[in-house]
């Protein structure tokens, strides 16, 4: 992209007229929607222990313990355009505080789902909560990436997302530490608790152990979204384009760009890969390893952090090499490793599928941002499509699920991580390239 210039100037004067990360006043503003970035991570990654814990309280199937994945993505697939929408119509501000309470909303309706002990109301509230993260993610990307000079919007952004990582290690740190009780029975000693008639006293503690987290994480966020409601958020100017321009964009415009319709199937199967690794993760090291819960909880956080410091480590490789190219590389090594997941159970599994964490971690952003390219008027619609594509992790882990139910192999049903990733390397080296359909704008910049 150009940058335009105000005659010639040498690299001193440069240097002083470099432009600040932050626009005079936007730094509260900026702060508080940072945040966010860390508060939706923290829900997503507590699923992969709601799906542990409510294994044992409600003594449901791997492939109904996935439907957590199922109804939580559901709620991204299906708020995620109307979240665009009502932001388009009102203002960013209006959109996260209405996300902000969405999520605040679900998370307390975990106590009454506790007290009727209803496996499908709590379904129901990690729906509510994901509607709000929907709304609360949707928002606070475009607004960090405006609030000041476009030429440091990537700077910005890129900050702001490195909260994420921190929020999904937060998650499943909590989810581990005051979710799992560590009481693990066999079946002598549930035989004895049904026999003494305190085995439904059991199942219901357990259900219970979720609920003060949940209020917690909750008035956190109901906090938030007073603060973020009082505070005077600068006005946001839209892109720069004519009515005219916006006009061009339609619907089904994109489907004439095959690496953007490609970039949906990678984005696709990249979230299922991720949720699918994360929500079963525990239950391998359970099965092959025979690791108390809470040490499984505890190698499920490493694995988070070695997420996170991929993400940095990309970030800086990718001065040096093709982000593309890059991608398609740890792509070959996620299928490596996912392989060895599958032929080798036990903790050369298990440590080959801790490290998958770190490359898939540049996967999301790169996919985004490589198959948006060359959209023009067409971008905000890819975009929305980008979003709603990671219904993905809503179809994984339920089919890993069945996997199991029908071969009682965990490290079978892992298999199918590598279609996932193979799919993904595919599209860094051959499906992003861009191919702009005749009479359209080549974009450039």
């Amino acid at each position: 992209m150009s940058i335009p210039t105000r005659g010639f100037v040498n690299a001193e004067q440069s240097a002083k007229d470099e432009p600040r990360l932050f626009a005079p006043g936007n730094v509260l503003p900026f702060v508080l929607v940072t945040a966010l970035f860390l508060f939706w991570g923290i829900p997503s990654n507590m699923n992969d222990i709601l799906i542990k814990q409510f294994m044992k309280s409600f003594e449901i199937t791997r492939f109904k313990a996935g439907l957590i994945q199922s109804s939580y993505y559901m709620g991204y697939f299906l708020l995620s355009l109307p979240a665009a929408l009502i932001m388009r119509r009102y203002s960013y501000k209006t959109g996260l505080v209405i996300g902000l309470l969405l999520y605040s909303a679900g998370t307390f309706l975990f106590w009454p789902a506790a007290i009727v002990g209803q496996y499908g109301f709590f379904l129901f509230a990690l729906f509510i909560v994901a509607s709000g993260a929907a709304f609360l993610e949707t928002g606070a990307n475009p607004f960090i990436a405006v609030l000041g000079d476009p030429r440091t919007s990537e700077r910005r952004l890129n900050f702001s997302q490195a909260f994420n990582p921190l929020g999904a290690v937060t998650g499943v740190l909590v989810g581990t530490v005051f979710i799992f009780s560590g009481i693990e029975l066999n079946l002598t000693q549930i035989s004895a608790l049904k026999a003494a008639g305190r085995y439904d006293a059991y199942l219901q503690h357990e259900t219970m152990r979720v609920v003060t987290p949940y209020l917690v994480i909750g008035s956190v966020i109901l906090i938030w979204a007073l603060l973020i409601l009082r505070t005077k958020f600068p006005k946001i100017a839209e892109e720069a384009q004519t009515g005219a321009e916006r006009a061009k964009g339609r619907f089904l415009d994109l489907f004439k760009y095959r690496h953007f319709v490609l970039g949906v199937l990678a984005q696709f199967f990249y979230v299922g890969a991720q949720v699918g690794t994360w929500s079963y993760y525990i239950q391998y090291i359970q099965d092959y390893t025979h690791q108390p819960e809470k040490v499984a909880g505890y190698f499920l956080t490493g694995t988070l952090v070695a997420f996170g410091v991929g993400r940095f480590t990309a970030t800086y490789l990718m001065k040096f090499f093709s982000p593309s190219k890059l991608m398609g590389v740890y792509g070959i090594a996620n299928c490596a490793l996912a392989a060895i997941g599958v032929l080798f159970p036990g903790w050369v599994g298990v440590f080959a599928l801790f490290l998958t964490s770190f490359f898939m971690s540049l996967m999301f952003p790169t996919i985004f941002a490589l198959g948006i390219k060359e959209l023009g008027p067409n971008t905000k619609l890819g975009g929305s499509l980008m979003v709603m594509s990671i219904i993905g992790g809503a179809v994984f882990p339920p089919i890993e699920g069945l996997v199991f139910g029908a071969t009682h192999s965990m490290a079978l049903a892992m298999a199918v991580l590598l279609v996932a990733y193979a799919f993904i390397t595919h599209y860094a080296f051959v499906g992003s390239k861009v191919r702009v359909p005749d009479g359209e704008p080549r974009v450039t910049g």
